[in-house]
């Protein structure tokens, strides 16, 4: 029976240079070289899914307002399920109207629509707002952060513990900045139709106009959302997102001791975060890679390609002390069909951490007739043979 072995073939830079064009760059998954302000931030590339900055990343903190981001989900669902519609109306309880912080100032007898509320909750940060929806979506704020602990962990979410609907102060309401990076980009991924709320400048209700509390919207460096939070425990904090170009990131930071603070600890992540990495193109789906083995094949190799278009986000002033290697298994087994996934191309550089691509045959290999399959046994008792008679000789 044939036992296929591991087989990593290295591939230098200058053949990295030739075959990619990546003028002996790689990309990475993790990056350093930024130093944050921040106590705790997280920054990721959604194109290619790098992330480019990991600080604290995975440490349950309060999230203060931000977590205003997991009530709009809820909401947004709750609308793309038929549960309720734009032009829904809310009733706003005691409780709502009693709430303090940021407002949108609602009314008891108000009847706001689920629209006003997206924009009360977006725009203006109302924790007025968010009971209002918390209680008209579960009945009660504590159910509906029953709700949105559950749905966050289904997201990926793993260091999220929510315990009402605003991000007010509560020491077991919690949330890491990779949990709310992964909120935003499932926002802006799932609820395109919905993501404007965030940049929209200003709101009125009442007769009372409040501008967005996001800085740096309209700015010219492509921030477009999210949302603000601060309480003493947070420190000031921003989960936001900037589109420039073809790429889009999304961040999240706090623990700043100042407005202005955070304002520059954004526009510095944004600098950093566009400029020092570029875009380079692996290749096109069905890029060749390698040429791997066959046993018992009609063809005596196969070619390893590229599964589909493939790009890399790589630091602007790279380094060729890097290494890349197609790994698999050794030789492969007749029938093989184009598309099956064989092996994997590695490209890794010191200190960045590793990029993995999948390769695919990029051809069928039918199992060979009784030629091969004798050919194959003859090569076999021939190696028996002379090993037998090399062991006779020592």
């Amino acid at each position: 029976m044939h036992k296929g072995l591991r087989q990593a073939i290295a591939v230098s830079a200058g053949a990295i240079v030739a075959v990619f064009g990546l003028s002996g760059q790689a990309a990475a998954q993790t990056v350093g070289g930024f130093e944050t302000n921040a106590t705790s931030a997280y920054v990721r590339d959604l194109r290619t899914g790098t992330v480019l900055l990991d600080k604290a990343a995975d440490v349950p903190l309060p999230p203060a307002s931000m977590s205003k981001l997991m009530t709009l989900l809820m909401l947004f669902e709750a609308i793309e399920d038929d549960r309720t519609t734009l032009e829904t109306t809310f009733t706003v309880s005691e409780r709502a109207y009693q709430m303090g912080g940021s407002r949108m100032f609602l009314e008891p007898t108000d009847r706001p629509t689920a629209e006003d509320l997206i924009r009360g909750i977006a725009v203006l940060s109302g924790n007025d707002a968010t009971v209002v929806v918390a209680e008209g979506l579960a009945g009660t704020e504590e159910a509906f952060a029953q709700l949105a602990t559950r749905r966050a962990r289904e997201l990926g979410m793993r260091n999220t513990t929510l315990v009402n609907s605003s991000g007010w102060p509560h020491p077991d309401h919690l949330m890491s900045k990779r949990d709310l990076g992964i909120l935003a980009e499932h926002i802006i991924t799932n609820y395109p139709q919905y993501y404007s709320y965030l940049s929209e400048p200003e709101f009125t209700w009442s007769g009372i106009t409040q501008p967005n509390r996001v800085p740096l919207l309209g700015a010219g460096v492509g921030l477009d959302g999210l949302k603000t939070g601060f309480t003493s425990a947070a420190g000031y904090s921003l989960t936001g997102s900037v589109q420039q170009g073809e790429r889009r990131i999304v961040f999240a930071f706090g623990g700043l001791d100042s407005e202005r603070a955070r304002v520059q600890e954004a526009e510095a992540i944004i600098n950093w975060a566009f400029r020092q990495f570029a875009m380079v193109s692996i290749g096109e789906a069905g890029t060749v890679m390698a040429e791997a083995p066959v046993w018992l094949g009609e063809n005596q190799s196969v070619p390893l390609v590229l599964s589909e278009s493939a790009e890399l986000l790589v630091p602007a002033i790279g380094s060729r002390n890097f290494d890349a290697r197609v790994v698999y298994e050794s030789p492969l087994p007749a029938p093989i069909a184009a598309g099956d996934e064989l092996g994997t191309l590695i490209i890794d550089i010191p200190e960045m951490g590793e990029t993995r691509l999948p390769l695919v045959a990029g051809a069928d290999v039918a199992e060979g007739g009784f030629a091969v399959r004798a050919t194959a046994s003859a090569q076999r008792l021939l190696g028996m043979v002379m090993g037998t008679a090399r062991e006779a000789m020592n």
